[in-house]
């Protein structure tokens, strides 16, 4: 009487041991290790953006992929007091952290970054909202004075 009940459960497991393996098919997803969307696989330097009187803020469109971490660094070059503004980019974003002169911020929510004199800024952060957005210096209407990026 064991063994008929021992078999029928082998016989009922069977298919859900199949099945139990199926993590493991999509290499990149299995790649990524303990960390998951925060492990090194996941990461990208994306160009950083300038701010400076009169010149360009990036050198071209940017396109994120939502659930990719990224790190984007901002210098200014202290020829005149400039913002980049783009609420509705920082809501598309979880911010890990900002990071100015070695000084950590890890914010609930940011609306815009400005320098008063010469620096750098670097913000680590995951896409998380598709859609179209702009981080641009505020009061400006030139397309040079801002950078669009697109969330995927």
């Amino acid at each position: 009487m064991k063994r008929a009940i021992l078999a029928a459960i082998a016989l009922i497991a069977v298919p859900f041991v199949a099945l139990a393996d199926d993590d493991d098919d999509n290499k990149a997803e299995a790649s990524m290790g303990l960390a998951g969307i925060l492990s090194k696989s996941n990461r990208e330097t994306l160009p950083e953006l300038t701010l400076s009187a009169g010149q360009p803020v990036s050198k071209g469109a940017l396109t994120l992929k939502s659930g990719k971490y990224y790190t984007l660094e901002i210098k200014a070059d202290g020829s005149q007091e400039l913002a980049l503004e783009g609420a509705g980019f920082f809501r598309a974003v979880w911010v890990n952290e900002i990071v100015i002169e070695g000084i950590e911020i890890r914010p609930l929510g940011v609306d815009s970054i400005e320098f008063d004199e010469a620096g750098e800024a670097e913000i680590s952060f995951i896409a998380i909202k598709p859609g179209s957005y702009h981080l641009k210096v505020p009061g400006s209407t030139g397309d040079t004075q801002q950078v669009s990026i697109t969330i995927e």
